[in-house]
């Protein structure tokens, strides 16, 4: 309560302060009159008590007078920094002007408000044309991919193999692409309601099984039995981009994956690890640390979009490693129950 009392009566001082220099002039001229009145009685050798009465009644009118302005002019304050906090609804509900400068600059809001949608329409036209694009594009290139991984799975060598791996690899940028739009996206595809964890995990690893053999990394799982609230195309997203940059950086070892009672997914792994003074920004969009620049290959949006997905969906992601000990990404499933009295 002190503080917030103490906190007012600072905004008081500084609203002071600007309400004087604002009407410095006006307050300057006062005093410069009340110096000719005085100047002039002196002058005409007029009692000593008349002057001072007569120029304590016009301060005490001039203190009255500027205290009822600077009184409506706090509040005409305060009601400009409500309406700030929500200028977009209620810009059309400012106060009525008072002086023509005013006027002027309500004039320049509305225009530029008017420019600032004008803008903003167009912005969101070309982003849908943009958006629409990338998703046609997206699904047509998965069908010469498809065609070339079963051509590829017809004979069974050490190129076909490589191939193959590099073609996972587009396939992974390809999708990273379209998931890369929908997260930045105003529109939501989500559909959160209870998912069996299990269900979604066997999927990433379904999908990745060809690369742990190839790369011979072993898996470690065991079935959790455990029921989640979250969005089943999302929170594999985030598993297989785990899973991804898990065999990409481990050499040999294991992955292991574990579900705490508290619902938390716990991705590890006996690869590189990452440097102390990369592990704070590895979420960050484009960052690619010492590993990446390293691998020539990383994109820095992989763990970026994991964790703008996890905000989406009011999880919690985090990591913990250390160089050549592994590395270990734990997402949070948690949810609090909700109960109705």
């Amino acid at each position: 309560m002190k503080e917030r009392y103490g906190m007012e009566k600072e905004n008081r001082h500084q609203i002071l302060i600007w309400y004087m220099k604002q009407y410095r002039m006006t307050i300057l001229l006062f005093f410069c009159f009340s110096g000719i009145f005085a100047f002039i009685f002196s002058l005409y050798e007029l009692e000593t008590e008349a002057v001072l009465y007569a120029a304590g009644l016009c301060t005490l009118l001039g203190v009255v007078v500027l205290s009822v302005h600077f009184f409506f002019y706090k509040k005409r304050h305060t009601d400009c920094t409500r309406m700030l906090a929500d200028i977009s609804l209620l810009i059309d509900e400012l106060p009525v002007p008072k002086t023509l400068m005013e006027f002027d600059l309500q004039n320049m809001l509305y225009e530029m408000r008017k420019i600032l949608e004008k803008n903003l329409t167009s912005w969101q036209a070309e982003r849908s044309e943009s958006m629409d694009y990338y998703t046609t594009w997206v699904h047509q290139i998965k069908t010469p991919i498809s065609v070339m991984k079963m051509t590829l799975q017809g004979e069974d060598t050490d190129e076909n193999r490589e191939l193959s791996a590099e073609l996972f690899r587009i396939e992974q940028y390809v999708e990273m692409v379209l998931s890369y739009l929908r997260l930045g996206s105003e529109s939501s595809d989500y559909v959160i309601k209870e998912y069996e964890l299990d269900g979604i995990i066997k999927q990433a690893i379904h999908k990745y099984a060809p690369q742990f053999i190839c790369r011979k990394i072993r898996l470690n799982y065991s079935p959790c039995h455990t029921l989640v609230l979250t969005d089943e195309k999302w929170l594999l997203f985030m598993i297989e981009q785990i899973l991804s940059n898990s065999i990409k950086y481990t050499q040999k070892g294991a992955v292991t994956i574990t579900v705490t009672e508290d619902k938390i997914l716990k991705i590890s792994d006996t690869g590189i690890g990452i440097a102390a003074e990369d592990l704070p920004r590895i979420f960050e969009k484009g960052f690619t640390g010492y590993n990446g620049r390293s691998d020539k290959k990383s994109t820095g949006l992989g763990l970026y979009l994991c964790k703008k997905a996890a905000e989406h969906l009011s999880h919690n992601i985090s990591a913990e490693s250390a160089p050549g000990m592994g590395t270990a990404i734990s997402i949070d499933l948690h949810t609090s129950k909700l109960t109705v009295n």
